[in-house]
């Protein structure tokens, strides 16, 4: 059977010698014997229990629960729970990271091209972002109920040319207004807008919003607060005034 030394343990394992002396005045990695120098020898069972620990160390989990670990009657059992434990922990820390990872590269691609960006500037890409999920949630739903208001439209349209029935087109005509009054109802309750000038977060009146010039992300508008005509930028607004 093979005997292994301090350093050869250690090296076996991708940890240094000095790991190794402080696994063992923690009663984590006892040597099988002694040399008659008084050195310490290792056996494969103790390479095995190294391996275990590094691999449990390199999971962040504690010195301590490792030491608890390998005391228990089925160990083996306890690891496999702290595994999955520690594998929830690790995809929630990498979801995180992901969510802060793209943030910064929206903040960027926002103050990219942009000379003499300022802390406003800044401050009004945050408040974008933290919205956005909200707005292309809402845009989806706009999509989805638009679908069969659309096929409708076509439905009677083709009907009223070959057949000659005008009545689907009507019933086409009540139906989109009634959509487009609701879905414009709920979009211009739920958005407020950011103007470029004084960054001052508004929600402007239904009636000016609703027949201002528009891109997909922003309105033609006055704020409220500095009295400034342009366009401002789209946020969600939580449904408030």
């Amino acid at each position: 059977m093979s005997k292994y030394t301090t350093g050869e343990i250690a090296k076996a394992c991708g940890v240094t010698v000095r790991t190794v002396q402080y696994y063992d005045t923690r009663g984590l990695l006892i040597p099988s014997e002694l040399s008659e120098g008084g050195r310490r020898l290792y056996s494969e069972g103790d390479l095995k229990r190294l391996k275990i620990i590094c691999f449990l160390r390199e999971l962040d989990i504690p010195i301590d629960a490792v030491s608890q670990i390998l005391n228990e009657e089925h160990p083996e059992r306890v690891i496999s729970l702290l595994i999955e434990q520690q594998e929830t922990v690790l995809s929630d820390e990498i979801s995180e990271k992901q969510i802060k990872l793209e943030k910064l590269r929206e903040l960027k691609n926002g103050i990219k091209g942009k000379d003499n960006f300022s802390l406003e500037m800044i401050g009004d890409i945050a408040v974008i972002m933290e919205g956005k999920k909200k707005l292309k949630k809402m845009r989806l739903m706009e999509i989805l109920t638009g679908i069969p208001v659309t096929a409708l439209q076509w439905f009677s349209v083709i009907f009223w040319i070959i057949k000659g029935i005008w009545w689907p087109f009507i019933v086409w005509v009540l139906v989109a207004a009634v959509w487009g009054t609701l879905f414009s109802r709920y979009y211009f309750t739920h958005v407020k807008f950011i103007c470029p000038e004084c960054h001052e977060v508004f929600k402007p009146k239904f009636r000016e919003a609703f027949w201002a010039n528009h891109t997909p992300t922003a309105r033609k508008l006055t704020c409220t607060a500095c009295g400034h005509n342009g366009f401002c930028v789209e946020i969600w607004g939580d449904g408030g005034k």
